[in-house]
Protein backbone atom coordinates (compact mmCIF):
# COMPACT_ATOMS: atom_id res chain seq x y z
CA UNK A 1 0.00 0.00 0.00
CA UNK A 2 1.40 3.51 -0.93
CA UNK A 3 1.56 6.62 1.21
CA UNK A 4 0.03 9.73 1.10
CA UNK A 5 0.71 12.93 1.60
CA UNK A 6 -1.58 15.62 3.21
CA UNK A 7 -1.08 19.47 2.65
CA UNK A 8 -3.28 22.00 5.08
CA UNK A 9 -5.68 24.50 3.92
CA UNK A 10 -5.20 26.71 6.61
CA UNK A 11 -4.13 27.02 10.54
CA UNK A 12 -6.36 27.27 13.45
CA UNK A 13 -5.71 30.39 15.87
CA UNK A 14 -7.08 30.17 19.48
CA UNK A 15 -6.63 30.86 22.92
CA UNK A 16 -6.32 27.49 23.87
CA UNK A 17 -2.39 26.57 23.63
CA UNK A 18 -1.90 23.03 25.34
CA UNK A 19 -4.16 20.54 25.47
CA UNK A 20 -7.10 19.99 27.24
CA UNK A 21 -10.22 17.68 28.00
CA UNK A 22 -12.89 18.43 24.66
CA UNK A 23 -15.52 19.26 27.15
CA UNK A 24 -13.91 22.27 28.55
CA UNK A 25 -13.55 23.74 25.00
CA UNK A 26 -17.65 23.64 23.75
CA UNK A 27 -18.00 27.56 23.96
CA UNK A 28 -14.43 28.65 23.37
CA UNK A 29 -14.30 30.40 20.13
CA UNK A 30 -11.09 29.88 17.71
CA UNK A 31 -10.26 31.46 14.15
CA UNK A 32 -9.55 29.22 11.58
CA UNK A 33 -7.52 30.96 9.30
CA UNK A 34 -7.79 29.43 6.12
CA UNK A 35 -5.51 29.66 3.10
CA UNK A 36 -6.79 32.30 0.30
CA UNK A 37 -6.42 30.10 -2.84
CA UNK A 38 -8.86 28.01 -0.88
CA UNK A 39 -11.70 30.55 0.01
CA UNK A 40 -14.19 30.20 -2.66
CA UNK A 41 -14.50 26.50 -1.20
CA UNK A 42 -15.98 28.07 1.77
CA UNK A 43 -19.43 29.27 -0.19
CA UNK A 44 -22.17 28.64 1.01
CA UNK A 45 -20.93 27.81 4.39
CA UNK A 46 -23.43 29.55 6.81
CA UNK A 47 -23.45 31.14 10.31
CA UNK A 48 -24.61 28.79 12.71
CA UNK A 49 -23.80 25.82 10.92
CA UNK A 50 -22.27 22.71 12.68
CA UNK A 51 -19.11 21.71 10.51
CA UNK A 52 -16.84 18.81 10.72
CA UNK A 53 -12.83 19.95 10.86
CA UNK A 54 -10.21 17.41 9.67
CA UNK A 55 -7.00 18.43 11.02
CA UNK A 56 -3.47 16.84 12.27
CA UNK A 57 -2.62 16.23 16.14
CA UNK A 58 0.84 18.28 15.04
CA UNK A 59 2.55 17.97 18.73
CA UNK A 60 1.98 13.91 18.42
CA UNK A 61 4.97 12.22 17.34
CA UNK A 62 4.52 8.55 18.26
CA UNK A 63 1.35 6.45 18.49
CA UNK A 64 0.32 3.42 20.71
CA UNK A 65 -1.40 0.60 20.43
CA UNK A 66 -2.92 0.94 23.54
CA UNK A 67 -3.80 3.97 25.30
CA UNK A 68 -5.61 4.96 28.62
CA UNK A 69 -8.66 6.59 27.47
CA UNK A 70 -8.72 10.51 27.84
CA UNK A 71 -5.07 9.97 29.47
CA UNK A 72 -6.29 8.95 32.84
CA UNK A 73 -4.32 6.17 33.62
CA UNK A 74 -7.22 5.15 36.19
CA UNK A 75 -8.86 3.69 33.03
CA UNK A 76 -7.45 0.85 31.87
CA UNK A 77 -5.89 0.54 28.70
CA UNK A 78 -7.87 0.46 25.21
CA UNK A 79 -7.10 0.28 21.53
CA UNK A 80 -6.42 3.62 19.75
CA UNK A 81 -9.07 2.93 17.64
CA UNK A 82 -11.39 2.73 20.24
CA UNK A 83 -10.53 6.08 21.72
CA UNK A 84 -9.87 9.84 20.49
CA UNK A 85 -6.61 9.80 21.68
CA UNK A 86 -3.91 11.88 19.33
CA UNK A 87 -1.29 9.21 19.83
CA UNK A 88 -2.81 7.80 16.37
CA UNK A 89 -0.61 6.43 13.49
CA UNK A 90 -1.38 9.02 11.20
CA UNK A 91 -2.21 11.88 14.06
CA UNK A 92 -5.80 12.68 12.10
CA UNK A 93 -8.40 14.15 14.14
CA UNK A 94 -11.90 15.45 13.58
CA UNK A 95 -14.26 18.03 15.57
CA UNK A 96 -17.69 18.91 15.31
CA UNK A 97 -18.05 22.69 15.94
CA UNK A 98 -20.33 25.52 15.24
CA UNK A 99 -19.52 27.80 12.87
CA UNK A 100 -20.26 31.06 14.73
CA UNK A 101 -19.68 33.93 11.42
CA UNK A 102 -17.28 33.51 8.55
CA UNK A 103 -14.69 36.89 7.42
CA UNK A 104 -13.60 36.18 4.09
CA UNK A 105 -10.89 33.62 4.46
CA UNK A 106 -11.36 33.17 8.64
CA UNK A 107 -13.65 30.80 9.81
CA UNK A 108 -14.77 31.88 13.50
CA UNK A 109 -16.08 28.43 15.08
CA UNK A 110 -16.79 27.08 19.04
CA UNK A 111 -15.95 23.96 20.00
CA UNK A 112 -13.29 23.11 18.30
CA UNK A 113 -11.05 20.51 19.91
CA UNK A 114 -7.97 21.72 18.53
CA UNK A 115 -5.50 23.97 20.17
CA UNK A 116 -3.85 27.09 18.54
CA UNK A 117 -1.51 26.41 15.94
CA UNK A 118 -2.80 23.18 14.47
CA UNK A 119 -2.69 21.90 10.92
CA UNK A 120 -6.24 21.88 9.26
CA UNK A 121 -6.79 19.60 6.29
CA UNK A 122 -10.15 19.58 5.56
CA UNK A 123 -13.68 21.03 6.34
CA UNK A 124 -17.39 19.32 5.66
CA UNK A 125 -20.88 19.88 6.67
CA UNK A 126 -21.80 18.10 9.51
CA UNK A 127 -24.95 15.47 8.35
CA UNK A 128 -26.66 12.79 10.78
CA UNK A 129 -26.78 9.33 9.10
CA UNK A 130 -24.14 9.77 6.58
CA UNK A 131 -25.97 12.65 4.49
CA UNK A 132 -24.35 13.72 1.01
CA UNK A 133 -23.91 16.89 -0.79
Amino acid sequence: MKGCTFYPIGVVHSPVKDPVHPDLLKDVEAKIEIKPFYELGLDDLREGQEIIIVFRFHRSSSFHFHVHPKGDLARPLKGVFATCSPRRPNFLGVSRCVLKRKEGCCLHVSGLDAIDGTPVLDIKPFALYGGRG
